[in-house]
């Protein structure tokens, strides 16, 4: 007979979000308590967290979380920092020790702001600034991954159930207007620290449940603009796509969904002249970062939250609603943990995008 947790879950990978559009400061055990309902969707070899405005006495500052695999990385990886930046602050992240998580790298935090002489001589702006030191990071300092970078939010994240790692993490001493989750179960890739969701540059997290089919086609497309994927698993690409198409090509929201999810050419045919002009346009503009395979993923940034299918639909996505809050979650069991009377609740279509952003009244 066949247990339970003893088989495969071809749809596995749990994820969850919560978001306050009035700004209000939400526990991180909520979204940590919102995971144990969808535990066998996971099966120990990651899980990870993103919290947005965590960090308000430092809101100025970008907030590094780095991996070190030993003490000669970190002394490298800082005295490369302390000539880049403005160190404000840096500590060793706070961690709840637990037989659950095992092989722990070294993990610090830092808060930074670009070295003003530098970031001139750079002839860069600042995100870009900071956005190449990152890559530089992780692809040159051995044993050194920063992977957490944007200001007032950090990831979280490790080799564990999710359950497990937000307590490792002590988020429930963290309080933040929005909240991403994700649980792995990884199938064709590895379980490591670096390679645990959310995948973060910038500002931007993503949580992904799926399965990217199209990951060397996005990978050799955007690592011709300076990104560099490291950390062995398919949805890094995601966040750099992200970053790109918003960032660098000034793109909304909604049109970035639509190179990532596009619409079939026989759905854009159908549409009215001028929607019809510009999916058409962003098709052919960005086909190499159409991203195909089974997928559902919570893309954080600051000020904002994004939800979004595949555009088959073949992976769960479930979205709810009750005052103020938005929360998302692939299953309506992690909802109604967040919020048990939750007024409203629904499945988006497939590439269509679910936008929630902070009111006007908290911007």
């Amino acid at each position: 007979m066949t247990k339970e947790g003893q088989i495969r879950i071809p749809s596995g990978c749990a994820i969850a979000g919560v978001f306050s559009k009035s700004g209000e400061c939400i526990s991180g055990k909520t979204i940590v308590d919102s995971m144990t309902t969808m535990h066998d969707r996971s099966n120990g070899l990651g899980g990870g967290f993103a919290g947005y405005g965590i960090y308000p006495e430092y809101k100025d500052y970008y907030a590094f979380h780095v991996f070190y695999d030993d003490k000669t990385s970190r002394e490298n990886c800082e005295r490369y920092l302390d000539e880049k930046f403005e160190i404000i602050n840096l500590s060793k992240i706070p961690v709840r020790k637990s037989p659950k998580i095992t092989d722990e790298p070294l993990i610090w935090r830092y808060f930074v702001m670009p070295n003003h002489n530098m970031l001139r001589d750079s002839h860069l702006d600042e995100k870009e600034y900071v956005a190449r030191s990152v890559v530089y990071v992780n692809t040159s300092i051995k044993g050194a991954y920063v992977f957490s970078s944007g200001k007032n939010m950090g990831c979280f994240k490790a080799v564990g159930y999710p359950e497990d790692v937000g307590e490792y993490y002590r988020l429930d001493e963290y309080g933040g207007y929005s909240w991403t989750a994700h649980g792995r179960y990884p199938t064709n890739t590895p379980g490591w620290w670096g390679g645990a969701h959310p995948f973060s540059l910038l500002d931007y997290s993503i949580v992904h449940n799926g399965e990217i089919s199209s990951y060397d086609a996005n990978r050799r497309f955007i690592e011709m603009y300076g990104y560099k994927c490291t950390l062995l698993t398919d949805t890094e690409v995601i966040a750099y796509i992200i970053d790109f198409l918003i960032r660098k090509k000034e793109l909304s929201l909604e049109e970035t969904a639509a190179v990532i999810a596009a619409p079939f050419w026989q759905t854009i045919d159908a549409m009215k002249k001028d929607k019809a002009e510009l999916y058409g346009y962003l098709r052919k503009q960005f086909p190499s970062l159409l991203i195909t395979g089974p997928f559902s993923i919570l893309v954080g940034f600051d000020g904002g939250i994004m939800a979004l299918n595949d555009r088959l639909k073949l992976r769960s996505m479930v979205v709810g609603e009750k005052d103020d809050k938005v929360y998302f979650a692939s299953e309506e069991c992690a909802i109604r943990k967040m919020e048990p009377n939750v007024e409203k609740i629904w499945s988006p279509k497939g590439g269509e995008p679910v936008i929630v952003k902070l009111s006007e009244v908290k911007k």
